[in-house]
This record gives structure tokens, sequence and C-alpha cells, in this order.
């Protein structure tokens, strides 16, 4: 019954779905924030060729789009 539920509470506000993939992007992001504090993830430096470039370039593009989305 919990399944059938949840399946119309999906079809009944389909914006339900994109609040959960938020969240998971929100709770995957204050996770590598709390690996970034204990510094067992890299900080971004400078760029040692245009192919570091380009990924530090998409991976900032693409998180400032994800954040910028409305619900």
């Amino acid at each position: 019954m919990v399944k059938q539920t949840n399946q119309y509470h999906l079809n009944e506000y389909p914006s339900c779905s994109i609040r959960e993939d938020i969240g998971d992007y929100v709770a995957h992001l204050q996770f590598h924030m709390t690996l970034q504090a204990r510094n067992l993830v890299p900080t971004l430096t400078n760029a040692k060729n245009s192919r570091e470039q380009l990924l530090q370039q998409t991976q900032a593009l693409f998180e400032k789009q994800v954040s910028r989305q409305s619900l």
C-alpha cells in the first residue's frame, strides 16, 4: 500500500521527484564538503594545463546550473 501511495503522490505532484533529486544532490554536496573540510578531497588549485582548466570550468558551470534550478 505504501508503494501505491508513493506512486500516486508522484503522479499527482511530479515536482516531488525533482525535489528528491535535488535532495540527493544536496546530500552529496554536504558529504563532499565534509570530506573537503577534513582534507580528504583536494581543493581546486590553479590548473596545470588546459585539460584541467576545462574540467574545472565544466564542473563549476554544472554546479552553478544545478544550484539555480527552480523547484
